[in-house]
């Protein structure tokens, strides 16, 4: 009985161990980074009403970060598609603006008002986050699965069937 009990022990404690130490250890150590399978890097940006968003704050959801100018025909053409997905989808939407790059934040109300934007536009003042996230082109979109990993890059404008079946394959 006694030889029982040391066996259970033994490969209970060996059980243990492996958990602790392989499958424990590479579900805590993501990377962040920007390569499919990294954690998305946080920021912290303003909307259009001033209220601050961090990326952080969408954890447990799926998020379409897109990031775009007025000034920019691809994203002007993906705009409508980008607005459907919001009203027919379960994704959050950070489109963030490179206020840099516009003549003033009026254009960026203005772009809102006309194309019917309803999803959370944030205002990178200083092209901090678009340096963060190495953006070289417009638009350029990540998806992030509810855990906070990026599971796509897209570079160019997304269609609505494109974020559709993109989305379909996350969690």
């Amino acid at each position: 009985m006694k030889r029982w009990i040391i066996i259970i022990a033994v490969v209970a404690m060996a059980g243990w161990a492996v958990y602790d130490f392989v499958i424990k250890a590479d579900s805590e150590n993501v990377k962040v980074g920007l390569e499919k399978g990294n954690l998305a890097p946080d920021f912290e940006l303003n909307t259009l009403d001033g209220e601050a968003v961090n990326l952080s704050d969408f954890k447990g959801e799926r998020v379409l970060l897109n990031f775009w100018g007025t000034w920019c025909p691809p994203c002007r053409a993906e705009m409508p598609d980008m607005q459907k997905f919001h009203e027919e989808s379960d994704v959050v939407i950070l489109a963030v603006d490179a206020l840099e790059t516009e003549k003033s934040v009026d254009s960026v109300h203005d772009f809102v008002e006309e194309f019917g934007v309803t999803f959370r536009v944030l205002l990178d003042e200083k092209s901090n986050i678009l340096t963060m996230y190495g953006i070289q082109s417009f638009p350029t979109t990540f998806l992030i699965d509810s855990e906070g990993k990026i599971q796509n890059k897209a570079i160019g404008p997304l269609n609505y069937e494109q974020m559709v079946q993109e989305f379909d394959k996350m969690k």
